[in-house]
């Protein structure tokens, strides 16, 4: 592995800054203390520093030499509201609130390699450093772009990298086109008639149309969308009544949909629909549906895919660096950014938890697990990865 000596001598630094950022988490759009700490650091090593993009957000801009070529390298900062059952000394000190996405480890990463190229400047252009507020459902991205961040500061390209429990210490993964999937919620309000439960026929069952509707949603998957085209539909909530001698007025389903390009979310918006109205009517009752569209899917420029992964094998060996990594139907907005930009979104290998400090939980050492953290041997692998990209980019 082709580590830089400097990023290797400067990793009990940065372990330390890791650790303090997960005993402090902070959730989305809340990020103050994190990003002060962020401001503070690359100010300290020279960069100058631009805060207050999407609130929380922080940006630190390193120049060199004339070119006007830049790159954007992007970290998130938020934790997530789950309720840390590890026990060692770097624990969360908030109940409630838990580094276990790894966005304290992202953020540690892009220090080390600010830490680098703020000292060497072995490149001709502009690195932009992104750290950002609010990845975990508040689309904090999406907020630093609407206000202003490519306006601002101008990226040829952008690129992100997040750790994945299961990929070994050492591994990258990447892939031209779909990473990650829309996220989609939908929700349905059926209206009826209620009365009494004796009484069924003066009354127009909310509860009966609801569940035709759910058993309909599914005939979507299996029905109308092309098999090529991967996608999930879940209900995951259905309320209705109070009382067991009572048909209520109202029953509510609500539920997400998963989808790797737009036209299928398209597709599946315009079901929902109809067969939500359509089966309500067919029952006597109404249905109105809410579809929102929270996440576009992660979609990798195939040009700069490659480049990255190019550049990967350089530092851990092309036999390390999956080409063709399978997509997932989990969601992140740094979409936004690769709608904006062209880009490439990475996976960075977090092992398997062996690496977790006596006292953690009993759980697995998957993301969003309260028994989860980020493996500091990380922090030099992927903090050299973006010294390199950036210098190859700009070279």
């Amino acid at each position: 592995m082709q580590l830089l000596d400097s990023l290797a001598r400067s990793k009990p630094e940065l372990q330390s800054i890791r650790r303090d950022l997960h005993a402090h988490p902070e959730l989305r759009f809340e990020e103050h203390r994190t990003a002060d700490l962020v401001a503070r650091t690359l100010a300290g090593w020279g960069i100058e520093v631009h805060r207050g993009l999407g609130g929380t957000g922080v940006v630190g801009l390193i120049r060199a030499g004339q070119s006007k070529r830049s790159i954007g390298l992007r970290a998130d900062m938020d934790a997530l509201p789950i309720q840390e059952t590890n026990g060692f000394s770097h624990r969360s000190c908030f109940d409630g609130r838990m580094h276990a996405c790894g966005h304290d480890g992202h953020t540690a990463m892009l220090l080390a390699a600010a830490s680098h190229l703020a000292a060497a400047r072995t490149f001709d252009g502009s690195v932009v450093l992104i750290f950002q507020p609010a990845e975990e459902g508040g689309a904090g991205a999406d907020r630093m772009i609407r206000e202003g961040l490519f306006d601002r500061f101008p990226c040829d390209a952008v690129f992100a990298l997040h750790n994945w429990p299961g990929l070994s210490v050492g591994q990258f993964a990447v892939a031209p086109g779909p990473m990650l999937a829309s996220t989609n919620e939908f929700e349905i309000r059926v209206t009826g008639r209620g009365g009494h439960a004796a009484m069924p026929h003066l009354t127009v069952d909310p509860v009966l149309a609801a569940v035709q509707i759910v058993q309909g949603l599914q005939g979507i998957v299996t029905r109308s969308r092309n098999p090529n085209d991967a996608a999930v539909l879940s209900v995951t909530m259905v309320h209705a009544g109070d009382a067991t001698n009572v048909i209520p007025d109202v029953a509510r389903i609500a539920g997400t949909v998963r989808t790797f390009g737009d036209s299928v979310t398209d597709l599946f918006e315009r079901r929902i629909r109809e067969v939500a109205e359509h089966t309500a009517r067919a029952h006597g009752s109404t249905a109105d549906v809410d579809f929102r569209r929270t996440y576009p899917p992660t979609v990798n420029h195939p040009r700069e895919a490659q480049f990255a992964a190019q550049v990967a094998d350089g530092i851990v060996g092309a036999h390390n660096v999956v080409r063709d990594a399978a997509p997932t139907m989990g969601a992140e907005d740094f979409s936004f950014m690769l709608k904006a930009r062209p880009g490439a979104y990475l996976f960075i290998g977090n092992g398997d938890g062996a690496h977790r400090d006596s006292g953690h939980g009993a759980g697995p050492c998957t993301l969003h697990n309260a028994s989860y953290d980020f493996n500091d041997d990380l922090i030099p692998i992927g903090g050299t990865f973006w010294v390199r990209l950036a210098e190859q980019f700009l070279g």
